[in-house]
């Protein structure tokens, strides 16, 4: 029973950090739509974006080493 629930955790783990990729990815691409059209609305939404993906990981990452 408790391979089945390391698995689980894995495989929650593993979609949270490709979900966690994908938001990077998306502000980073606002970020750089915004500052290529001049939209201050969508500059600050990937900038928004691409900060709370990293301080998400730094506390994860701070976390896990507790």
């Amino acid at each position: 029973m408790t391979g089945n629930k390391e698995s689980q955790e894995i495989s929650v783990v593993g979609r949270l950090l490709s979900l966690e990729a994908l938001v990077f990815v998306m502000g980073v691409a606002s970020l750089v739509y915004g500052l290529a059209t001049g939209s201050h609305k969508r500059t600050a939404l990937g900038a928004a974006a691409v900060l709370l993906v990293v301080l998400v990981y730094r506390l994860c990452r701070r976390r896990k080493g507790e």
